[in-house]
């Protein structure tokens, strides 16, 4: 399978091969290494069908369509018409979608063949893809160790070779985490610039969706395409809702030193103080700077997700659709339907979130979060008066080993560097910065850049110029 879509489109012109050659290819692999990875849900073979059209789109056309012919993986909590909508849980296990979410009638108007659902955590819940009710999903570049998540099945369908696109959702770096643990490029937008409809509802003031990709092109390409204003969404966001930030040739980067202080890996840190040189090096200013709330980002996450999880997972209840237990009566249906079609971290995090926004902790739990969250903001654009980027590790550490982290503190550590990003609605674009050693097994790790709410363009731009070109 070739690894781009540049190498795909130039392919397909130059017709030293033909869409249903590969998107053929690219159901054979995950067909075949699905067994061992585990990285699909459902594999589309009606994917054949829409190729073999769109081989006589491209002869009697040309390749005019920006993603004509290009096979594309989708995690399994955005909506396909006709498809499985599981969310990697039991209580949606039957379900199929009634329509596309906007994103895929996007993604399918620019000529993209859907080949299959991808694995996550149970909607989008865990930073491992062990928390699936299928199973869990292996990384490909060491069976012993997680992908990551909760798009650990996105991303270990683009590692593996099946696809050179993977769409994903990040509510607190769901897509950084696995693209950094599986060598990947992935892109978090800024709040609002892409469309929730159609997407299952996890943390709704937190959840973007996004891509997975082997280039930073790529993911610039497929962002450009799944972006806009979209009236079925009322949080989204219009191109002049924030002041454009400008391409440059030299940029001042911060370095939030206190963040890095402790829980990082020693070999990831070597790794970063290597890519800080190289772009001292490249004539870039490399500053530190203090984020004292940002460092704090973890705990309000770990407020403000539970609770808009147990709102939002209130419509689960047997009798709309999904699951439904039978009861002697409707609460005995609620609790029977909850109780079985719900797994372990899903129902830890509705209790907590159930807590923190009863009568008695509201103010003291969510309402502190919330205005914590607003703070943050305000530290973050004054930081960004002096730096155009923010310059971190993606994960404290590389890929470790499934059922590792029994500790659920020590996981949830894991997304230190993602999850104020998420809570402060900025963008972050994640590439691999190097590799670390691990019982004779090369894992990659990435780097983090955090931009400005609207500072996208700036930041793809960055990661082309730095990771696609680099010597």
């Amino acid at each position: 399978m070739l690894k781009t879509i540049t190498e795909l489109k130039t392919a397909y012109t130059k017709g030293t091969t033909t869409i249903e050659a590969v998107v053929s290819e690219s159901l054979k692999i995950s067909k075949e290494k699905n067994q061992d990875i585990n990285a699909f849900l459902d594999i589309y073979d009606d994917a054949l069908e829409r190729a073999r059209l769109a081989d006589k789109e491209l002869t009697n056309e040309g390749n005019k369509r920006p993603l004509l012919g290009v096979p594309i993986a989708v995690k399994n909590n955005i909506l396909l018409k006709g498809k499985r909508a599981t969310g990697a849980s039991k209580i949606l296990e039957s379900y199929q979608a009634t329509y596309d979410a906007t994103i895929i009638a996007k993604l399918r108007a620019a000529g993209a063949i859907f080949v299959g659902a991808t694995n996550l955590d149970e909607f989008a819940m865990g930073g491992s893809t062990e928390n699936s009710a299928f199973g869990v999903t292996r990384n490909p570049l060491d069976l012993s160790r997680t992908p990551g998540g909760s798009s650990g099945g996105s991303a270990a369908a683009v590692a593996m070779g099946a696809v050179p696109v993977a769409i994903g959702t990040d509510t607190g770096g769901s897509i950084r985490q696995p693209a950094s643990f599986c060598g990947l490029v992935g892109f978090k937008p800024t709040y609002g610039v892409v469309s929730r409809y159609g997407l299952m509802a996890m943390g709704s003031s937190l959840d973007q969706a996004g891509p997975l990709t082997n280039s930073v092109a790529d993911a610039e390409l497929i962002h450009s395409i799944m972006a806009g204003n979209d009236t079925y969404d009322a949080t989204t966001i219009t191109p002049d809702t924030y002041a454009p930030v400008p391409i440059k040739k030299s940029y001042t980067f911060g370095i939030p030193r206190g963040f890095l202080s402790s829980g990082v890996d020693a070999d990831v840190l070597k790794i970063f103080e290597a890519h800080v040189a190289l772009l001292r090096s490249l004539g870039h200013q490399v500053i530190e700077v203090d984020l004292p709330l940002f460092e704090q980002g973890l705990a309000a996450y770990y407020i403000v997700v539970p609770a808009e999880i147990s709102s939002n997972l209130a419509r689960y209840d047997g009798m709309r659709y999904g699951l439904a237990a039978a009861g002697d009566n409707l609460l005995e249906v609620y609790e029977k339907t909850r109780a079985a079609g719900f797994g372990p971290e899903v129902k830890r995090r509705i209790l907590l979130g159930t807590y923190v926004l009863s009568s008695g902790y509201y103010d003291a739990y969510y309402g502190k979060a919330e205005r914590v969250r607003v703070l943050m903001r305000e530290e973050l654009a004054t930081i960004f008066k002096s730096v155009d980027v923010i310059l971190t590790p993606t994960t404290p550490t590389p890929a470790f080993r499934l059922g590792e982290q029994e500790d659920l503190l020590a996981l949830y550590k894991q997304d230190i560097f993602t999850v104020p990003v998420n809570l402060t609605g900025v963008p972050a674009l994640t590439f691999p910065m190097g590799t670390v050693e691990r019982d004779g097994v090369k894992l990659p790790v990435g780097v983090q850049y955090v931009g400005p709410h609207g500072g996208d363009t700036r930041l793809l731009s960055l990661g082309k110029l730095l990771y696609d070109n680099r010597q």
